[in-house]
């Protein structure tokens, strides 16, 4: 039976005279992979950042496991919800190592005057988290590159090594932000098993992608965020038949029946075989 890991009620998010997230409910079950998709600008990164602390809504709550969660990042990271980011934000002068080991904070216990004195409580908390640490490197394949500087790594590594940072914190949801963004075929097919692996392990999956095949051959539900209101939600194919998707992809108005060539095109953008899908669309312009 599963139970809800996340839910969301009501979420509203508003900036002066914008709405960019309107009374939006959201769960995600635990053991699910769950994909968040919609065109640029329709509020997907903001109500991310409701959902991990960011942003305190203007309505509603987000809850993780039956309790409310505080507006606070590190509280919500602590709580069991660990991110990553659309853009990468590794530590870039340090080693992969010591980016996983900063993942670790909000699960070590030692003070700074524990850290200061060095005694035996810290090198043991010490020690486990290099532990820790190794065992992730090694699930994600970085382990051989535990002493490289983060910024020597090719891009699809650093998003390797930005979602081990995250996996530290050691959650019971992670929230992937363009997991596949600027990636090539092969790096995106290792992301997709690096997810159902991470899955595999227990934790529930929530992400914002573009890149339609990715997101219907990953996830067990899809929900569709346009105009800041969750337009659809289901399994991959209810949402691939919806028109409504169609024309929110196409940027028109929804009337009646899409015609023939519409209905194509959103249907070539699930199973990537269309130059012009939607997968490669950037999310720069996304509301804030």
């Amino acid at each position: 039976m599963t139970t809800p890991v996340l839910e969301a009620r009501d979420v509203t998010m508003r900036f002066g005279g914008l709405t960019a997230v309107r009374s939006v409910d959201f769960t995600v079950n635990s053991g699910e992979i769950v994909g968040l998709i919609g065109p640029n600008g329709a509020g997907k990164t903001t109500f991310f950042n409701c959902l991990t602390g960011l942003y305190v809504p203007t309505e509603g709550t987000v809850s993780y496991k039956g309790t409310v969660l505080p507006p606070k990042p590190h509280l919500v990271t602590k709580a069991g919800i660990a991110r990553t980011f659309q853009n990468i934000r590794l530590f870039a002068n340090m080693t992969v190592l010591e980016n996983v080991l900063v993942g670790r904070h909000t699960r070590t216990k030692e003070g700074l005057w524990s850290a200061l004195l060095r005694g035996p409580g810290f090198k043991k908390a010490e020690k486990a988290s290099e532990e820790r640490a190794m065992e992730l490197l090694e699930f994600i394949g970085l382990a051989d590159k535990r002493d490289h500087l983060a910024r020597n790594l090719p891009y699809g590594e650093q998003r390797k090594l930005e979602i081990a940072r995250a996996l530290a914190s050691e959650p019971g949801l992670l929230l992937l932000d363009e997991p596949t963004a600027g990636m090539n075929p092969q790096e995106t097919r290792a992301t997709e098993d690096l997810v159902f692996a991470i899955r595999d392990k227990g934790i529930a999956v929530l992400l914002i992608e573009h890149d339609m095949r990715f997101v219907f051959n990953l996830c067990d539900r899809v929900a569709v965020l346009v105009q800041g209101e969750k337009l659809v939600e289901g399994t991959s194919d209810v949402v691939q038949a919806d028109e409504r998707v169609v024309a929110a992809y196409l940027g028109e108005p929804f009337q009646g029946e899409p015609g023939e060539a519409e209905a194509t095109e959103v249907t070539e953008a699930g199973t990537g075989t269309s130059g012009d899908a939607p997968s490669t669309t950037s999310t720069k312009g996304e509301a804030k």
